[in-house]
């Protein structure tokens, strides 16, 4: 079995940079440019097909930028993209603030090196020199190792990460269109509650849910376990609960508030962030945090849920919430909203197929969390170099293979 040679970028790659055309002459090198003009900000997408700007012939001629082809990679080199990596779809140009690489085809594969790079961001912006933001220089990329096989086995290596990364982006997509089909369930059954175009009854928040839950002694035996969550506990949007510590692991002396798995934990802390989310199991919450509990023949736990998600509740936080610096909603500001109230059978069907929806992105999550675990395997094989110098990959070939 044959090692793997390591080899610095500058052996088997060209690289370069570009420039930023005087902003000056606007007239001669931006105005009816046609030439694709690449800058670090826009290396959001894996493969960059399309730019904000265009710069024109004379500015391609007139200063230092160059023309990139297409299949190069790009990466960030400044600011709060530094590391970041994409492959150039089109040919292009480039500001200063990004690093074409293009490597000889002879010996290495524009796949097998974005993967083989991407293992390395948090090294390469360990390389950088500056504050929170690094600065990373076209020396240091030239001098980034990597293990390189023959260019068979490269494409291969390339080809299966690529497939667990294509499995990893359809898993995010669908767990993404999950999160809508919540509200978009509840507009098509409700309407919308800013204008109750249906014409439900409506009701105070205060006369259909409460807002009242024991205080307790978090050192006390009965509770020291219960999970404790605060407002960064709960998602921002999605309306999910981060993992939590229990109380003892988290140090509790002070009262918190107790409550069960049919609570609502609505963060009453800056409500703008829109962190509302379904009890799973009995708690403690501290005092940021609303646990709601709502009248069962008046409201749908899950009605209620998707309702203080809505676009019309936080139209309305944004009007009552006080304190300009860290906004927030007090009780009774809560309970005095007004709420459409459609029929607790309607709300209950509405329930039914929230929960079905909340079971599929579990399940889409947990397969999300071993294609994570997977890609990484691969790659940590792929790309180790300690590894890879003492031998080739075949056994991610042959991994691979099981795997499917």
């Amino acid at each position: 079995m044959s090692s793997v040679r390591i080899a610095r970028i500058a052996d088997f790659c060209t690289t370069g940079t570009g420039g930023t055309p005087s902003r000056d002459k606007f007239d001669r090198y931006y105005d009816g440019g046609t030439i694709p003009w690449v800058k670090s900000g826009e290396l959001r997408e894996e493969t960059i097909y399309g730019t904000e700007e265009r710069i024109t012939e004379l500015a391609l001629k007139e200063t230092n930028v160059k023309r990139v082809p297409p299949g190069a990679l790009l990466l960030a080199m400044y600011g709060a993209t530094v590391g970041r990596l994409a492959t150039l779809g089109v040919e292009a140009t480039t500001n200063q603030a990004v690093c074409h690489i293009i490597p000889d085809p002879t010996q290495g594969d524009v796949r097998y090196l974005f993967h083989a790079l991407r293992s390395q961001v948090a090294s390469i912006i360990g390389k950088g020199v500056g504050g929170a933001q690094p600065n990373i220089s076209q020396g240091i990329v030239k001098h980034i190792k990597v293990p390189l096989p023959p260019l068979a086995e490269q494409r291969r290596i390339a080809d299966i990460l690529d497939r667990v990364d294509s499995l990893r982006a359809m898993r995010r997509a669908a767990i993404d269109q999950l999160e809508t089909l919540s509200q978009s369930i509840f507009f098509d059954m409700f309407g919308d509650p800013a204008t109750n175009s249906k014409a439900w009854p409506t009701s105070r928040l205060g006369e259909i849910c409460t807002v009242d839950s024991p205080l307790v002694d978090p050192r006390r035996e009965e509770y020291r376990h219960f999970l404790h969550y605060g407002p960064d506990r709960i998602q921002r949007d999605t309306g999910e609960l981060l993992p939590a510590k229990t109380a003892v692991e988290d140090g509790l002396i002070s009262a918190k508030f107790l409550f069960d798995e049919n609570a609502i934990l609505y963060s009453k802390i800056r409500p703008n962030l829109n962190k509302v989310a379904l009890a799973e199991a009995r708690g403690l919450c501290s005092a940021d945090v609303y646990p709601v509990n709502v009248k069962p023949e008046k409201l749908a736990r899950e009605f209620l849920w998707c309702l203080l998600r809505g676009a019309h509740f936080l139209s309305y936080t944004a009007e009552v919430s006080n304190r300009a610096n860290i906004p927030k909603i007090n009780r009774e500001q809560f309970l005095k909203y007004v709420a459409v109230c459609p029929p607790i059978t309607l709300q209950t069907e509405f329930a039914q197929k929230i929960r079905k929806v909340r079971q599929l992105k579990t399940s889409h999550r947990a397969s999300l969390v071993e294609l994570e675990a997977l890609f990484a395997s691969y790659q940590q094989e792929a790309f180790d170099e300690h590894k890879s110098q003492q031998r080739s990959s075949p056994n991610l070939h042959h991994r691979h293979a099981g795997a499917a």
